[in-house]
């Protein structure tokens, strides 16, 4: 046992160094190609924090453990809005003031609809995968050419990846730190599901409780880390616009990554208990970040301890299920 709580420990931490670097390297990579900042931080940083997930769910479903990869996706998307955000607003009340924001957060919700379609008949298949993954096609379409439209204008959310994206970085450093990256990443995912995998076999918990709670929180902990050290630099919405993209990716490649390898069936308990958490954390993200006309988004303290409220709430609630 203390092998396997030893691989999830230092799964983790790896997990966190090397989506670092990967998400350093993609970035860099990317501008020294001529790529803009915005572009580069609507798309390469996106699937660079979604980076862990997606290893993790992908070795899961190659070692006959699908479930653990549906669970982290929903898991992190749970954790991201309630640890990550929440956590991130008792540090410092957050004001969200980018039009960019507001234009992404309706193509999460519509990407957590589609989801739920999918999955109504309790399995998902290849073609419902296809169905996600096309709509994250389209939606990166979007947010590239929303790139190029808002490349001359001044909105915050550029001039935060502007400051936060290395400029000085040369193409082979830049290409280094990329391959290290990922192959740690890749390293670090095998311990990680590893270790998880194990003791949930101990324990008698099932693969999707595991994947809901250690490998989701584990595999948040990039998103918790980048969030905060925003918040101190006072980025709020490059903290907030990171956590969008990540649930974004998490649920139309992660959510999807099982399906690849076999039809997977769902749990009762994801239609009835997961999802519907999700959507409502979701929407009371939307609903606090969003800025209208005469209202600016914000997250305060007190919003951002029922958040996290919330998540420790849920997650006592699956400890209680097993």
């Amino acid at each position: 046992m203390l092998i396997w709580i030893a691989s999830i420990l230092g799964g983790f931490l790896l997990l966190m160094w090397s989506a670092d670097r990967f998400v350093l390297g993609a970035s860099s990579v990317a501008r020294n190609l001529g790529v803009s900042p915005l572009i580069i931080g609507l798309t390469v940083v996106g699937f660079g924090t979604s980076a862990p997930e997606i290893l993790v769910s992908l070795i899961a479903a190659i070692e006959g453990s699908p479930n653990i990869g549906i669970g982290n996706a929903l898991g992190s998307n749970i954790a991201n809005i309630g640890l990550v955000l929440g956590g991130a607003a008792l540090i410092s009340p957050m004001v969200i003031s980018s039009g960019i924001i507001n234009r992404e957060m309706p193509f999460l919700l519509l990407a957590m609809m589609l989801a739920l379609a999918v999955i109504w008949d309790q399995t998902l298949s290849l073609l419902d995968s296809l169905s996600l993954l096309l709509l994250l096609l389209f939606i990166l379409a979007w947010m590239i050419r929303k790139g190029i439209q808002q490349h001359n204008n001044n909105d915050i959310l550029q001039q935060e990846f502007e400051d936060e994206i290395p400029s000085d970085m040369t193409l082979s450093t830049a290409i280094f730190w990329l391959l290290l990256g990922m192959a740690v990443l890749i390293g670090s995912s095998r311990l990680l599901v590893w270790g998880a995998s194990n003791i949930a076999t101990a324990l008698g918990v099932s693969d999707l409780i595991i994947g809901l709670t250690i490998v989701a929180v584990g595999t948040s902990l990039p998103e918790l880390a980048a969030s905060i050290a925003s918040v101190l630099k006072k980025e709020y919405d490059l903290a907030i616009g990171n956590i969008i993209g990540s649930n974004i990716f998490n649920i139309l490649i992660v959510f999807g990554v099982p399906a690849f390898f076999q039809t997977v069936d769902i749990d009762n308990a994801v239609i009835g208990r997961d999802m519907p958490i999700m959507f409502a954390l979701t929407v009371v993200m939307v609903l606090l970040a969003s800025s209208w006309k005469n209202k600016t988004g914000k997250i305060s303290r007190i919003s951002g301890g029922l958040l996290l409220s919330a998540f420790i709430a849920y997650q006592y609630t699956l400890l209680l299920s097993n």
